[in-house]
């Protein structure tokens, strides 16, 4: 799965947490060109390719469903994408009967508060920053640190923090477009703040599959190695990250899931690097996670009534939630 949906919801939360906020009247609206189109049309045989992956993806052209257990009302589960995108923000009517029937709502992270983060990002300072005199100053080359050391100050951290910041945390500045950053920090939440806003106006009890702490670890469980790779292939997509974000929302929208990581690897390899580098990203961000929510999310499924709302991203493949939840004995059907 691509860096910009996985690390952009905690990176939305660092934005919270260190940009000043401008009137909601000037949030602008986000424009990028969508790269699928420009495939179809440059490179036939990767999109065939991609399409051909897409179609093997199990689970992967719905981003709402119904989850029936033995006993108990129906729980749901909805994918989502971390951005302020309207477009994402206009919930399905069925998403919000579902929301408004739900006895408990389960969001990745129960407390997204700028305080539980900065509270998080103590806890693990250690794993933010090299501890044995390496530096990207010296790992990167000169046009890559001028755009990392770019990403960081527009993050609101002074530009000479480059030298000791881990990649991983430098992959999750660069996860936010200029513009997405703007309307985070005019005020506007992404789909998962909001839900959670929804949540506690109703009185739903709020809980979390995960913790910040959660997150942050995993990003940090990737190789240094495989990190620094990550962040040059970023680095040098980084100019196009308005048109990543738009291909993203694109598939969220006409429910092709299966399309996003494929297109991301065709990315790569036109970048120079191969996916494969990419294969322990992908397992720690993913795979272990899905586990550790699925474990979280079987007794709110087993009581019902539950509605869980996590990255649309977690949902599809053999080793996504849906599939994950179905092999644990419940009968999971879209439910749009």
């Amino acid at each position: 799965m691509p860096r910009f949906s996985r690390t952009a919801f905690v990176a939305g939360m660092v934005v919270t947490l260190l940009q000043p906020g401008i009137a909601a009247a000037q949030a602008p609206q986000c424009a990028g060109q969508d790269i699928a189109t420009e495939l179809k049309e440059r490179q036939p045989a990767e999109w065939a390719r991609i399409t051909e992956t897409a179609d093997r993806t199990v689970n992967a052209r719905a981003i709402f469903w119904r989850i029936e257990g033995p006993k108990g009302p129906p729980s749901h589960l909805f994918g989502t994408i971390h951005l302020t995108d309207d477009r994402i923000n206009a919930l399905p009517v069925a998403v919000q009967l579902a929301l408004g029937a739900a006895k408990k709502v389960a969001l990745e992270i129960a407390d997204l508060s700028p305080q539980s983060l900065g509270a998080a990002i103590g806890r693990v300072q250690k794993l933010l920053v090299f501890g044995d005199g390496r530096s990207l100053e010296v790992l990167l080359s000169p046009d890559e640190l001028t755009v990392a050391r770019s990403a960081v100050v527009k993050s609101g951290m002074p530009g000479a923090a480059i030298g000791s910041l881990k990649p991983w945390v430098v992959n999750m500045m660069l996860s936010l477009s200029d513009c997405e950053r703007q309307r985070s920090g005019t005020g506007l939440k992404p789909l998962d703040l909001r839900l959670g806003d929804i949540a506690k106006q109703r009185g739903i009890p709020l809980v979390g599959l995960e913790t910040l702490d959660d997150q942050l670890r995993a990003m940090a469980a990737v190789p240094d190695g495989d990190q620094l790779t990550v962040l040059k292939a970023g680095l040098k997509l980084y100019a196009r990250t308005d048109d990543l974000i738009e291909s993203m929302v694109r598939r969220y929208l006409a429910r092709e899931l299966g399309h996003i990581w494929p297109m991301q690897e065709a990315l790569w390899r036109e970048a120079g690097y191969p996916p494969a580098a990419f294969a322990s990203f992908q397992h720690e961000l993913v795979t272990v996670r899905n586990v550790r929510m699925r474990d979280a999310a079987l007794p709110l499924l087993a009581e019902g009534g539950t509605f869980i709302a996590v990255g649309a991203l977690h949902l599809p493949g053999q080793s996504g939630l849906v599939e994950l939840i179905r092999n644990a004995g419940y009968k999971v059907t879209p439910g749009e």
